[in-house]
């Protein structure tokens, strides 16, 4: 090759150098523009408390409430037995069992809340660490089975949580109707 070819060949392989190294500390750039974005809510979510305690109140508010109302309205109908029939025998008895109902009842959709409460925290931190998996390029599968858990696992937890929340609602509605056959 002529010292002119190697010449030419030399320049054009030093641009073609100087033109990748430039697009590659672009991207570099870039990447570390978008991850000083991103990071506070990735790291908010690694924080997580879960819900606000006065998201916590209003949701316990709001399933103790509709659990309460069910009861409140089979004390009414019993009330109105006891007016339309003019006897009151059993009605004391018929309150102390609604009234340990709604006691099981309230229990059982309290435990469910704090159930729900803490898998909505453990939700988001894993959105958390998985956002940061994805801005950082871990893969998350490969870290497990290099940790020696089965990818198959991986993220078990979180879809298992997913949907716990509504379970105490069936109990609420099959003890309610337990009651409501005492009337009828």
């Amino acid at each position: 090759m002529s010292r002119g070819a190697e010449y030419s060949t030399r320049k054009l392989t030093d641009e073609q150098l100087a033109q990748q190294n430039q697009l590659i500390s672009q991207a570099n750039q870039q990447d570390q523009s978008d991850r000083a974005q991103i990071m506070p809510t990735i790291q908010s979510l690694l924080t997580s408390t879960g819900y606000t305690p006065q998201q916590q109140s209003d949701i316990t508010q709001q399933s103790l409430g509709a659990a309460n109302t069910a009861y409140d309205a089979l004390r009414q109908s019993a009330a109105n037995r006891v007016a339309a029939t003019n006897n009151s025998a059993g009605y004391g008895d018929l309150l102390g069992q609604i009234g340990r109902q709604q006691a099981q009842t309230d229990a059982s959709q309290t435990q469910q809340n704090q159930i729900s409460f803490a898998n909505q925290q453990l939700k988001e931190q894993l959105a958390g660490l998985n956002a940061l998996g994805q801005t950082y390029g871990v893969d998350t599968n490969l870290l497990g089975k290099a940790m020696g858990v089965p990818s198959e696992l991986l993220g078990v937890r979180q879809r298992a949580s997913q949907g716990s929340s509504t379970s105490g609602l069936g109990s609420l509605f099959g003890v309610g109707s337990s009651i409501a056959s005492l009337f009828g």
